[in-house]
């Protein structure tokens, strides 16, 4: 009992001489904004805590993957578009949340051992990324119309024809298989 009580002092001493470490250099350079850049990080962390639970508590609890790598999602999620400033991103960026939430079903069938549950995974997952580009491919075309030569230009539609060629392959491959 001592121990756990140790380990939890440590943790949020650990945390709290952060926090003021960030306080301090975000009064003593003015210019840096350091809140306005790690707060997704916060985010992240508290999706790592479901991440850790799941390995502390053992197969039993290897559900807590999924709003593990749901949180820390969201929380990569807002990091890019904290840094970017491309928060029209969110129109299409829920797909993402999609992908995840079928990662986290692979992990929770892959720490379980259970084979269905991968498969699963592998199959939400894929939905999510199939979606992520339409969606994606969409918006960004809309919202970066305006843009000269901008990278996203050539990302989305690059990856829609390559979905395209894809969906063309994969049917003729389970045509053949028939």
């Amino acid at each position: 009992m001592s121990t756990s009580r140790n380990t939890g002092a440590l943790i949020g001493g650990v945390v709290l001489i952060a926090i003021g470490v960030l306080s301090l250099l975000s009064q003593l350079f003015s210019g840096l904004n350091f809140w306005g850049f790690i707060w997704p990080f916060f985010v992240m962390g508290f999706g790592a805590l479901f991440f850790i639970g799941m390995f502390a508590g053992g197969k039993s609890v290897s559900g807590l993957a999924v709003p593990a790598t749901i949180i820390s999602t969201i929380g990569l999620i807002l990091f890019y578009q904290n840094i970017s400033g491309h928060w029209e991103s969110w129109s299409y960026a829920w797909t993402v949340i999609l992908f995840s939430v079928g990662l986290g079903i692979f992990i929770m069938g892959l720490y379980g051992d259970d084979e269905g549950q991968r498969n699963s995974g592998k199959g939400v997952m894929k939905v999510g990324a199939i979606m992520f580009i339409i969606f994606g491919g969409f918006f960004e075309m809309i919202f970066s119309a305006g843009e000269r030569f901008g990278l996203r230009q050539f990302i989305f539609p690059a990856l829609l024809i390559l979905l395209g060629l894809y969906l063309i392959f994969n049917r003729f491959r389970n045509k053949e298989a028939e």
